[in-house]
């Protein structure tokens, strides 16, 4: 299964309430300003390419020293209102969001050590600040001023609203002691959490295979990565797993892979992730919580841990029924054509490659035969086709931009002729960078006195590159992935609000925006637009696209409820951890793995060593379920007026895409639907008759 990573939205509540990824202090050099190329002017791309750690910790320098100026200035002011305080205060937060994005992202994408390093350090550095200025007293006492005062517009009000609450969430009213306690967690989760991400991307596990245990395996891959020895060395990566687990005729290297992919950075991390889980536990205790998720959720859709369990309980039950039938069916296959007995258990390592050779025997569907008909350049410019139509914009290239590396793009947004955004593309794997799928934003669209900040965001892919053979292809579960993170960028590029703190939405709506867009990979007068044969040129045929309707949701059941699994293992690490009498992180998976179909777990395997979700986004991962019950509602409208209905892809990006938190987001879904939202759409993508799983 293809995961879909968090839009890294709303830093805002990121910085205030999760901690997220930082490193190790350090001073660089000064740089002077005039040659720092994050100093450009109002609307000025930055010249990445001309970066330096130098530049990067020099700019976090600057955005420090202008940022104490504003703040001393707010809590100065004698007559507090919503220009002499909020209004600047949003410029502060705007400006301090910039600079921590730009720095997290090129840690993550820099091909440079020093910049990677710097982007780590400089990220803690304004994190550390950013912790003192949301628990600044003097700071909230203004804020309070202005509320009290009352008679702001509903979206001013809202936005003290929250910034109030975010304060309280960061400890504002903690007694000096505690706020120094506070402070000191958030440092050392802040130093854990990079500690794990290091471990988790810098792993280096290979599976080395001769011509035997290759077999099956695509030769897009294979012939990528053959050794001069005659062998194949495979990295253990997640772009990988799915070409070799699937496909490979031998179970050995399907196990094999399996084993050593379950098993990524666990000689470090195992550790990490128990001291990340007291300090957290410790850090809601402070601020009065029952557990790190009753904190975390206290200010997200869900509310408080009872309203998700609930929900995911409801959900394992409505998906029972078709988990068992999907793993019957799986099992039933398998004995037809390996002789191994219905009654032996389905091994992880042998699901995707039985569900795969199903696909292919009964519904006439070889997931690699159409990667044949995805090459990535002729879809990217059929998916951004259809996202200019449906939502009215316009995607321009930007000839020799000024970029982290010579593979990446970028695009100018403009609506109606003017511009609105920016975005870079960054699609391909390389050593040392970020290893999973997001759309990461830049920075944030906000009103400046000399005129109007646009948003920039940047996608970051890991799709499989070309070779001299053969140009990139993309699987149909790839084909989803891009989709669905190009999601979030026209989320980003869609925002045009005042205020660059309402730039984003809550986590666990977040992913629905996205999710959403996942739908239009499932109609074939939309596919048909640009899934050609990489070589003939030919269409993907009609019938493969119907056989691949027809199985969509042969594992739908399996498939939700191992999203329920780890949504719930998630959950029992943050909510119902006790600090008496800790349970193991190991037996945690053992003890989930009665309450469904398919457990999914692998004995002497620590897949939570290498999980980015439980690391740095915490009690996180229901909100991919959540949003989706909010996604296949709101793709009823597209239903009914037409896929490509400009009129109805204009009111979505202007009702839910560009709100960010500027309006309640059941408002805006409300008003979008024309109705209160249900979960029946949801259920009808899950191949399921009755609607009995839960509204959120």
């Amino acid at each position: 299964m293809m995961l879909t990573y968090r839009y890294l939205h709303n830093l805002l509540f990121a910085t205030v309430v999760a901690t997220l990824l930082t490193g190790c202090g350090g001073d660089a050099p000064p740089v002077e300003t005039p040659s720092n190329p994050f100093l450009a002017g109002l609307n000025e791309p930055i010249a990445y390419g001309d970066v330096t750690a130098e530049h990067v910790t020099a700019y976090g320098d600057i955005v420090l020293e202008r940022s104490q100026e504003q703040l001393d200035a707010i809590k100065a002011v004698s007559d507090p209102t919503l220009y002499s305080v909020v209004v600047p205060f949003d410029d502060l937060s705007g400006e301090l969001r910039k600079a921590m994005s730009n720095s997290w992202m090129l840690y993550w994408v820099s091909p440079d050590e020093a910049t990677r390093k710097a982007g780590i350090e400089n990220f803690q550095k304004l994190e550390a600040w950013s912790l003192g200025l949301y628990s600044d007293k003097a700071l909230y006492e203004q804020l309070q001023a202005v509320a009290a005062a009352g008679g702001l517009p509903p979206v001013e009000e809202k936005l003290i609203s929250d910034l109030l609450l975010a304060m309280q969430q960061t400890g504002v009213n903690l007694s000096a002691e505690d706020q120094a306690r506070f402070k000191a967690l958030n440092q050392e989760i802040t130093d854990l959490t990079s500690q794990y991400s290091t471990n988790m991307n810098t792993h280096g596990l290979v599976l080395e295979l001769d011509a035997e245990g290759a077999d099956g395996i695509p030769e897009t891959l294979t012939s990528r990565y053959a050794t001069d020895d005659g062998t194949i060395a495979i990295p253990v990566i997640a772009a990988n797993r799915g070409p070799v687990v699937d496909n490979a005729t031998s179970e050995e290297t399907r196990r094999s892979f399996t084993l050593m992919y379950a098993n990524r950075a666990a000689e470090q991390n195992l550790e990490i992730l128990d001291q990340l889980v007291a300090k957290r536990y410790e850090l809601a205790q402070l601020m009065g919580f029952d557990s790190y998720a009753d904190y975390t959720l206290s200010v997200k859709m869900a509310e408080n841990p009872e309203n998700v369990w609930d929900f995911l309980n409801k959900l394992t039950e409505a998906t029972a029924d078709k988990a068992v039938r999907d793993l019957d069916r799986l099992k039933a296959f398998r004995n037809k054509h390996s002789g191994i007995s219905i009654a032996e258990p389905l091994s992880p390592w042998n699901l995707g490659y039985f569900h795969n050779e199903l696909l292919k025997t009964e519904y006439g569907v070889d997931p690699e035969e159409v990667r044949q008909y995805l090459p990535l350049a002729p879809v990217l410019t059929g998916m951004m086709e259809i996202y200019q139509q449906l939502l009215g914009l316009e995607f321009r290239a930007v000839e020799n931009p000024s970029v982290w590396h010579d593979s990446v793009e970028l695009y100018e947004v403009y609506e109606d002729g003017k511009l609105i955004g920016r975005f870079y593309l960054d699609l391909f794997p390389r050593p040392d960078k970020e290893s999973h799928f997001y759309g990461v934003p830049l920075t944030p669209g906000n009103q400046q006195p000399d005129g109007y900040e646009i948003p920039v965001a940047m996608l970051l892919d890991n799709f499989t590159p070309g070779s001299d053979e053969l140009p990139s292809l993309v699987s149909h579960s790839e084909l989803r992935t891009l989709f669905h993170e190009f999601g979030h960028i026209a989320a980003s590029m869609a925002f045009n609000g005042k205020y660059a703190m309402q730039n984003g939405s809550l986590p666990d709506f977040a992913e629905a925006m996205s999710q959403l867009f996942e739908n239009w990979i499932w109609d074939y007068d939309i596919l048909k637009t640009f899934a050609t044969h990489y070589d003939t040129g030919e269409v993907l045929p009609e019938e493969t696209f119907n056989n691949m309707l027809a199985a969509k949701t042969l594992i739908s059941g399996i498939s939700a409820q191992g999203s329920v699994r780890l949504s719930m293992y998630d959950m029992e690490l943050y909510d119902r951890y006790d600090p008496d009498n800790p349970v193991p992180t190991d037996q945690i998976w053992r003890n989930l793995a009665g309450k469904f179909a398919y457990s999914g777990y692998i004995d002497g395997t620590h897949p939570q060593a290498a999980w980015i979700h439980i690391n740095t986004h915490p009690t996180y991962y229901y909100g991919y379920l959540w949003s989706r019950v909010y996604a296949q509602d709101m793709f009823t409208q597209f239903e009914a007026n037409g896929l490509l209905d400009t009129d109805t892809g204009k009111r979505y990006l202007r009702l839910v895409l560009a709100n960010g938190t500027q309006r309640p987001i059941l408002d805006v879904v409300e008003e979008f639907l024309g109705r209160a939202p249900n979960n029946e759409a949801y259920i009808r993508s899950l191949g399921l008759e009755a609607a009995e799983a839960p509204v959120n």
